[in-house]
């Protein structure tokens, strides 16, 4: 244990108006501007996650640059330049894909946007992986202050989940306690409290009490805008007969999924095969696994209504997802697409499959 402490002092102006005010309460201007924090804790032990925790002005950045020095906090995010092009120069590309993917930001056109076009939940993202890719220590400052308290959870968890899976230290700097749950921190430094509580023994059998609810419902086509520009592959939805559903938090949509009948059919002929496709999860709410929470609930609802519901597609993380759920998807084939075909409904691509791409094919079984 080593003992910490942090002395503000701001300085107290004299004029009439603001003499006039301590002279109404008749405060000691002296004493009401300097602020003591003084706490003993142990930040040196094996740790993942650290947070220090507490109100505006209660010292937290401070014993921040006390402890791991000034310069701390010296990393600025250019606003102007995509995230993927502000990783180190010694950073191969899939270092770069290794820690967007591990922070949650698993969108590649919010890789190759200016950062000043992104969200707040996905800058907030980007500045956390540049932090991580920047220096054996990686200390946030100001963590979840601007965005939206569930996204804040759901940025919480990745972030926690990314540094205990690839075994890095973080230490974080928030004035917000919701996130204390989510990230599951090692040891907390409350400013506010001036105490150290040392969680590490929580680490094996941690359970987190709180839940967050969300909701599947009937989703109209038009709400695919919303979500088109975050799919990895193309932005229009297949022709033909297509059933949407939209993933909820309250009365925001923050999922899109399309189930769709890729054979031909005639009117009158109910197709009996249905393939999913078009998973998009708003990047803020990534982090997660809500996407494949609602690729196997929408494909459960959609078997219920007599549909033999498949899935073909390239992506790696689904592929990962759905052989290790074998109560529910059976792999029919994994294939490298050499051919091609034509592309029909209103998809704009003059072939129907991408060429030289490992393609697998799922069927639900649950």
């Amino acid at each position: 244990m080593k003992n910490y402490n942090v002395v503000l002092k701001s300085p107290v102006s004299k004029s009439f108006r603001c003499q006039k005010a301590a002279d109404s309460l008749d405060i000691d201007t002296e004493k009401k501007s300097v602020h003591t924090l003084n706490v003993d804790a142990d930040i040196d032990s094996d740790f993942n996650v650290g947070l220090i925790i507490g109100a505006s002005g209660s010292g937290k950045t401070t014993l921040a640059k006390q402890i791991y020095g000034d310069d701390c906090f010296g990393f600025e995010i250019d606003p102007t330049k995509p995230i993927i092009e502000q990783f180190p120069s010694d950073f191969k590309y899939e270092d770069c894909v290794r820690i967007l993917n591990g922070i949650g930001l698993t969108s590649v056109p919010c890789w190759i946007r200016p950062v000043f076009t992104l969200s707040n939940g996905q800058k907030a993202r980007a500045e956390a992986a540049l932090i991580l890719a920047n220096g054996e220590n990686s200390i946030i400052d100001e963590w979840t202050s601007v965005v939206d308290r569930t996204v804040a959870k759901a940025m919480s968890h990745c972030l926690q989940k990314s540094a205990r899976t690839k075994n890095r230290k973080i230490v974080l700097l928030s004035c917000h306690y919701d996130v204390i749950e989510w990230l599951n921190p090692d040891w907390i430094i409350d400013c506010n409290k001036e105490s150290y509580t040392d969680r590490r023994l929580l680490r094996q059998n941690y359970e987190r009490k709180e839940k967050l609810e969300f909701e599947i419902r009937s989703a109209d086509r038009k709400s695919w805008r919303m979500f088109s520009k975050y799919h990895y592959l193309s932005d229009k939805l297949p022709g033909g007969h297509n059933e949407y559903y939209g993933l909820f938090h309250g009365d925001d949509q923050i999922g899109f999924q399309c189930f769709s009948n890729y054979v031909p059919w005639k009117d009158k002929h109910r197709p009996k095969q249905m393939h999913f496709n078009r998973t998009v999860v708003h990047p803020d709410y990534v982090g997660l696994g809500l996407g494949v929470l609602m690729i196997n609930e929408t494909s459960r609802m959609m078997k219920e209504r007599g549909f033999k519901v498949m899935g073909k597609f390239s992506s790696t993380p689904v592929f990962k997802s759905l052989t290790q759920n074998t109560k529910l998807w059976k792999l029919k084939k994994a294939e490298r697409q050499i051919k091609t075909i034509t592309a029909g409904g209103n998809m704009d691509r003059k072939t129907g499959f991408r060429q030289k791409i490992k393609v697998f094919s799922f069927e639900y079984i649950g």
